[in-house]
């Protein structure tokens, strides 16, 4: 599919990303189970899935037919950034027949020196055809990324860079903005925890949105009811 079938397909709509990262419960080591979590999805109505690893990427693809936002998150010494922070990342995902995929896009240290702006060109012009997704953190980086050739933005790393505001919810103020001022998809991600904030981020204008924790992580889930009822007894 190409790049304005993939864009006209995801429209308005929820794309949900499966992800489980060692150490979380639903990591196994020896096979992924994120499929099944993309099966649920694709049942759900999702055009798209949003995936971590190049296991879960072609795992995902294989199960559901559906195209995948890839990105592998890997921890590199002298690196801020870990979503796709380098080039061997992103040969690994192209590899893996990823769709999208998803790059880290924020003004962040990185261990090669690079800019955000030198690693998007370098990537641009080594795979000048592969559909890329911008991780911004903040407004200024998403126009950056835009001007240094991504093809999509998204609010990802909002309030997980130490100059951003944390928040608890998502952060509806840069997902319009940026909606508003971009020539290209913008995707509203980040801490959207309700069916009321998946729509309010489409109401701010953003092309689509992303939700992860809210819906494929059950420990963060149940947690998230614990709270509630702990709280009530305070």
């Amino acid at each position: 599919m190409d790049k304005t079938g993939l864009f006209d397909r995801i429209k308005g709509k929820l794309i949900i990303s499966c992800q489980a990262l060692p150490g979380e419960p639903l990591y196994d080591p020896e096979r992924s189970l994120m499929p099944y979590m993309a099966r649920a999805a694709g049942q759900s109505g999702s055009p798209m899935i949003r995936a971590n690893s190049v296991r879960d990427v072609t795992g995902i693809k294989k199960e559901t037919g559906l195209p995948v936002i890839g990105l592998i998150k890997q921890v590199y010494e002298g690196y801020e950034g870990y979503i796709t922070p380098t080039m061997k990342e992103v040969d690994a995902l192209v590899e893996a027949g990823a769709d999208i995929i998803a790059i880290d896009c924020t003004d962040r240290k990185r261990g090669d020196g690079l800019t955000a702006a030198e690693y998007i060109r370098q990537v641009r012009e080594k795979y000048p055809d592969q559909i890329l997704m911008a991780d911004i953190s903040n407004y200024e980086e998403g126009m950056d990324a835009w001007k240094n050739g991504v093809d999509l933005v998204s609010t990802t790393m909002s309030g997980y860079t130490d100059y951003t505001p944390k928040l608890d919810g998502p952060d509806f103020e840069l997902a319009g903005r940026l909606a508003g001022d971009l020539p290209i998809p913008v995707i509203g991600e980040g801490r959207v925890h309700t069916p009321e904030e998946a729509v309010h981020m489409l109401d701010m204008g953003v092309w689509a949105v992303i939700v992860g924790g809210a819906i494929t992580r059950p420990l963060e889930i149940a947690q998230r009811f614990m709270r509630a009822i702990d709280n009530r007894d305070a």
